[in-house]
């Protein structure tokens, strides 16, 4: 078995009324006891909270702001984006940002990219939302852009959607963040994947349907010749851990995200448990898992899965 790596999903948005300052605290503080442990963290690209469980008026922290000042207090952890939406920036500007971090950071950064969703947000910010099937196909001119820009001397790319005309990014990141390209669609999103994705994400899916995903994504790695070992699969999912299974269903049920993911597409239970349930993506060619700790703020569960858990994976 490859070794397994894990994150810890930040929420951008508290769910228990916290606000300001203590809300950022209760994220520095789980970042300050989970950095020796786990190898990443991740925050979401929204301007308003995507749940709907959550007033739009709700603190939300915006994602490459949180990220750069994070990446620098936290130099033990890799930081990502899970998953930036292409829309939201130009792709030759997200790749200067993106070499740049990178180099600050000393190679610690993970381009997590996908074509977006939520359309009330982008109508709020003044974003002209066209139809899935143009997203996605922006957001594979966007992956392009952004590879020759870390990896050619003077970029010139004339697509449908975006064009640049001798464009420079030094320093060159070195070496380039892996891009992650988030999503499940069948018949677009898998095939960009496919074509140009370093690693692969989605999330909140059951070990029977993400075992569909890799088949669909295995297929499209066939029709463009691609080999499929070469994308890194990985994970995200909520997780409530405790000692035995009846209390871990206490924390699971207390979440308000539960409203939006069923209890079947999280794992819950003891560590011996949780453990089990996360072999099975394993077992599947997940080496990424990434997870959000539904007892947060509280950092038991973070701490059980850091202490009892990764061990068994390594």
């Amino acid at each position: 078995m490859k070794e397994v790596k894990f994150g810890w999903r930040i929420s951008s948005f508290p769910v228990n009324g916290s606000k300001d300052r203590s809300f950022i605290n209760q994220i520095l503080k789980c970042l300050e006891e989970i950095e020796e442990s786990l190898d990443s963290a991740w925050i979401s690209d929204h301007f308003v909270p995507w749940a709907e469980f959550v007033p739009p008026k709700t603190d939300t922290l915006e994602c490459w702001t949180t990220l750069c000042y994070l990446a620098g207090m936290f130099r033990k952890l890799d930081f990502g984006a899970i998953v930036l939406c292409n829309s939201y920036r130009n792709p030759a500007l997200l790749a200067k940002m993106a070499a740049t971090l990178q180099v600050m950071t000393n190679g610690r950064f993970i381009l997590g990219i996908g074509a977006g969703w939520k359309h009330d947000e982008y109508r709020a910010y003044g974003y002209e939302f066209p139809k899935a099937s143009i997203r996605i196909k922006q957001l594979e001119e966007a992956v392009q852009i952004i590879k020759k820009m870390w990896n050619e001397e003077v970029v010139t790319f004339r697509g449908k959607y975006y064009r640049i005309e001798g464009a420079y990014c030094e320093p060159k990141p070195r070496p380039p963040p892996p891009i992650m390209i988030g999503g499940g669609g069948e018949k677009l999103t898998l095939r960009v994947v496919a074509l140009h994705a370093d690693w692969w994400n989605i999330p909140n899916k059951t070990p029977e349907v993400y075992r569909h995903k890799l088949e669909v994504l295995r297929e499209h790695c066939s029709k463009v010749e691609r080999d499929f070992d070469e994308i890194k699969k990985t994970w995200v999912g909520c997780a409530a851990i405790a000692r035995n299974k009846s209390d871990a269903l206490k924390i699971a049920k207390r979440s308000p995200f539960t409203k939006t993911i069923g209890l079947d597409e999280m794992v819950i239970g003891s560590p011996e448990q949780v453990a089990g349930k996360l072999k099975e993506y394993v077992d599947m060619g997940v080496e990424y898992i990434i997870l959000r700790f539904l007892d947060f703020p509280n950092t038991e569960g973070a701490k059980l899965f850091a202490r009892e858990i990764i061990p068994r994976f390594k």
